[in-house]
C-alpha cells in the first residue's frame, strides 16, 4: 500500500509527488493516459508530425528546479522567444523583456515615446510578477477565520509588497483589477503596442482586453512566460514531464499510466484510496488530485458525500474554456520567423474576437498565437467557446480550421501552400482527451473572484477539501494556471504540514 496516491501525472501532480517522495513518502502516481505530462505533452500525430500539443512553451519555477535537482534528471534547456505582432500593413512589432536595441527600434517604428517607456514598463512588470510569485509561494488562509500561524506568511507577503517601493506597490495593487486596456493606456500611446500586451493578458482566458481583472491575468502570464513571449523548450515541452518522471523514479516513487481513476474511496468522510476504471481498488491514507476541482469533487467523490453548500460552490466554479489548437504539418516552406507570432493588431480586434465567444460563436477574426518547430506550425486560437450556440463541435471543426488557416495565411502568405496535414483540437477534444472540464486550460478561469485566497473557491484555498486526507494540487488551486508547477509544490507542503 502506498503512503500517498496522486491522481494525474500532469506537471503539478508530478511536482507534488517528487516533493513528497523527497520527504520519504511512498508515492504512487496514477495517470489516465498512456503518457505523463498532462497539458505539457509533446505528441506525434503521424510521421514527422510531432507537436507541443497544448502549450507552445513554458518553464517550471526556478525554486522547484533547484529543490528537486531536475537538471540532474535531464531537464531540457529553454530559451525566451520574442513576441512578434503581425500587422495587416506588413509591419511587425517585436517585444521582449530584454529591451534590446532591436526591440526598442521595433517599438519606435510605432511610437518613439512608447520605445522610451518600454524599459520602465518591463521593470514594472517584472516587479509585479515577482510579487505574484511570492504570493503563489504563500499559503492562503481559510478566510474569514485566520489563525496566527496562517497570518504570519501573509505578513511576510505584505512586507514583500512594501519592498517594491511606494510607487510600484501602488501600481501593482491598482493593476490587479484593471482591464488590460486601462493598464496599457497609462503606459503607451500606440494601439498596436497596447493590443500586443492585451493579447498576452487574455491568453488562455475567456476575457477581453477591456475586461476587469485582465491586469491580474497579464501579471500571471508574464510571470509564467518570463516576459511577453513563450519560453521554447528544447526538443519539446514534454521534456519537462520526462525529467520529473525520472526524478520521481530515482526517489523511489511509482508511476502507472493507462490507469484512469474512476472514484475516490471514502470512509466516514475520510479518503482511503481510489478505484480504477478497471475495478481495481488501491488503498492509501492520503489522496491528492491533480484533476480540476469540479471533476475531483463532483465526479470522483460525488455530491452525496459532500455538504450541500460546498456542492453548490463547486458547481459554480467558472470554467468557460474558449481555446482551440490547430496544428499543421507543412513541407517546411512556411517562411515563419522565429518567435511567438501574434495576430492581434488592435485592442478592438481582440475585444471583438472575445465578443463572439460571449454569444457562443467561434470568432471569425480570431486572436491567434502562431509558433513553428521545423515543419510543424501550431496555432493557438481564441476565441472558440466550449458551449456553442446553435452548433456542435463535430460540425464546427472544419469551420475552425478554415478560419485559423485563412487568418494566419493573411499575415503569413507562404503558409497555406505549404500545408500537408492538419490536426485540430476543439474545446470538446480538450475535455475528452486531456481531461480539461469545459476545455479550460486553467481548471477554472483566472478571474478576480477565483484568484489567490478565492481559488478554487472562497474558504477552500488551503488545498484541503471536506473529505479528510483528500487534497487538490492541480491548476485550479492557488498558484495554478499555466506551466509552472507552483500548485503542486504548494499542495505537497500542505500535505506535509497536515501530517
Amino acid at each position: 500500500m502506498a503512503d500517498i496516491i496522486v491522481i494525474g501525472a500532469g506537471l503539478n501532480g508530478l511536482v507534488a509527488a517528487n516533493y513528497l517522495a523527497k520527504a520519504g513518502k511512498h508515492v504512487l502516481v496514477l495517470e489516465r493516459r498512456a503518457l505523463a505530462g498532462g497539458q505539457a505533452v509533446t505528441e506525434s500525430f503521424g510521421a514527422g508530425f510531432q507537436a507541443d500539443v497544448l502549450h507552445a512553451g513554458g518553464q517550471l519555477r526556478p525554486d522547484i528546479v533547484a529543490d528537486l535537482d531536475l537538471a540532474r534528471h535531464g531537464l531540457p534547456e529553454s530559451t525566451s522567444e520574442p513576441l512578434i505582432s503581425l500587422h495587416p500593413d506588413g509591419r511587425q512589432l517585436r517585444l521582449t523583456a530584454d529591451s534590446d536595441s532591436e526591440t526598442l527600434a521595433s517599438i519606435g517604428a510605432f511610437s518613439k515615446r512608447d520605445a522610451e517607456r518600454w524599459p520602465d514598463f518591463v521593470a514594472f512588470m517584472n516587479a509585479a510578477a515577482g510579487f505574484l510569485d511570492a504570493a503563489y509561494r504563500t499559503p492562503m488562509p481559510r478566510l474569514p477565520h485566520v489563525k496566527l500561524a496562517e497570518g504570519l506568511p501573509l505578513a511576510r507577503l505584505a512586507m514583500k509588497l512594501r519592498g517594491l517601493g511606494a510607487r510600484d506597490m501602488f501600481r501593482v495593487i491598482r493593476a490587479l483589477p484593471m482591464s488590460a486596456l486601462e493598464l496599457t493606456e497609462e503606459w503607451f500611446e500606440s494601439d498596436g503596442v497596447r493590443a500586443a500586451i492585451g493579447a498576452v493578458a487574455v491568453h488562455g482566458a475567456t476575457l477581453g482586453p477591456m475586461s476587469a481583472g485582465a491586469g491580474f491575468s497579464l501579471m500571471h502570464n508574464w510571470l509564467n512566460r518570463g516576459g511577453p513571449g513563450h519560453r521554447r523548450v528544447e526538443n519539446g515541452i514534454g521534456g519537462l514531464a520526462n525529467a520529473l518522471v525520472a526524478a520521481l523514479k530515482a526517489r523511489g516513487g511509482q508511476l502507472r499510466v493507462s490507469a484512469p481513476v474512476e472514484a475516490v474511496l471514502t470512509d466516514d468522510q475520510c479518503a482511503r484510496g481510489v478505484r480504477l476504471a478497471s475495478g481495481e481498488d488501491i488503498l492509501a491514507p492520503i489522496v491528492i488530485s491533480g484533476a480540476d476541482p469540479r471533476h475531483t469533487l463532483l465526479d470522483l467523490v460525488g455530491a452525496p458525500d459532500l455538504p450541500p453548500e460546498f456542492v453548490w460552490a463547486t458547481q459554480s466554479i467558472k470554467m468557460r474554456g474558449s481555446v482551440a489548437k490547430v496544428h499543421l504539418l507543412t513541407d517546411g516552406a512556411h517562411a515563419l520567423p522565429s518567435g511567438t507570432l501574434v495576430v492581434a493588431p488592435t485592442v478592438r480586434y481582440v475585444e471583438r474576437a472575445y465578443d463572439a465567444a460571449k454569444y457562443g460563436r467561434t470568432s471569425l477574426e480570431p486572436y491567434l498565437e502562431i509558433t513553428a518547430n521545423g515543419p510543424v506550425v501550431s496555432i493557438h486560437f481564441q476565441f472558440a467557446p466550449y458551449a456553442l450556440r446553435g452548433a456542435e463541435w463535430s460540425q464546427e471543426r472544419a469551420v475552425l480550421e478554415r478560419i485559423a488557416i485563412d487568418t494566419a495565411s493573411n499575415a503569413l502568405p507562404q503558409l497555406k501552400s505549404s500545408i500537408r496535414e492538419i490536426k485540430s483540437l476543439t474545446p470538446l477534444d480538450l475535455e475528452k482527451t486531456y481531461g480539461l472540464t469545459e476545455g479550460d486550460l486553467n481548471h477554472g478561469q483566472l478571474l478576480l473572484d477565483q484568484m489567490l485566497f478565492m481559488r478554487p473557491m472562497p474558504g477552500w484555498s488551503t488545498h484541503k477539501t471536506p473529505i479528510d486526507n483528500l487534497y487538490l494540487c492541480g491548476a485550479g488551486v492557488h498558484g495554478g494556471g499555466g506551466i509552472s508547477g507552483a500548485a503542486g509544490r504548494n499542495a505537497a507542503a500542505a500535505v506535509l504540514r497536515g501530517k
